[in-house]
């Protein structure tokens, strides 16, 4: 009994029609809707741009507006399809507000000396198109409200070298983080 051999080429050749034909049967049987990996999937995909105007702040801080600016926009660089633009006719706008920055005092040592502190900052923030309908939504506490408050506490203790400041960017960069998780679609 003799037995067949195929040459080496003939074998690849059909390998590969094996392997682009089950791909073909994987594709039809997925079914109808376009599913999309990764964070692209995450955010509505009709905007591709978003304007960030300077951030205002009500508060004395008087830098806290241009640093929250900066992390927003590196944010949405970051983790979105969108391009931060400064351009105000952009498919979007996302304004923000500081209205409020405070410090507290949590333990103080028998002394009276300060031993920690919270350094928090309160941020308004709402999301718009161009048409003015509002794209980011408590859905939490739903309320007539236009905008979101955003809230964030940063811990602090001076006597182990911690400062305000590194307080405040920190409570910062979380509120950028927030903020745009904000901008994710609602399922």
């Amino acid at each position: 009994m003799t037995q067949r051999t195929e040459p080496t080429g003939t074998r690849l050749q059909n390998a590969l029609w094996r392997h682009l034909l089950c791909w073909v049967g994987v594709c039809l049987l997925s079914g109808c809707a376009p599913y999309q990996l990764g964070n692209t999937a995450l955010f509505p995909q009709n905007i591709r741009t978003v304007h960030v105007p300077i951030i205002r702040n009500a508060t004395f801080r008087e830098d806290l507006g241009v640093r929250l600016t900066e992390a927003v926009i590196k944010e949405i660089e970051l983790r979105t399809p969108y391009k931060a633009t400064a351009d105000p006719l952009a498919d979007t706008v996302l304004r923000c507000e500081v209205v409020n920055e405070t410090k507290r005092v949590l333990t103080e040592n028998d002394a009276d000396y300060v031993r920690a502190l919270d350094a928090a900052i309160q941020v308004r923030a709402s999301w718009s198109d161009r048409q003015g309908r509002l794209l980011m939504k408590n859905s939490i506490v739903p309320t007539d409200d236009l905008t979101i408050l955003f809230s964030q506490d940063e811990r602090f203790v001076p006597e182990a070298g911690q400062s305000i400041d590194t307080a405040t960017q920190k409570a910062i960069e979380d509120l950028a983080n927030r903020i745009v998780s904000q901008m994710e679609a609602r399922w």
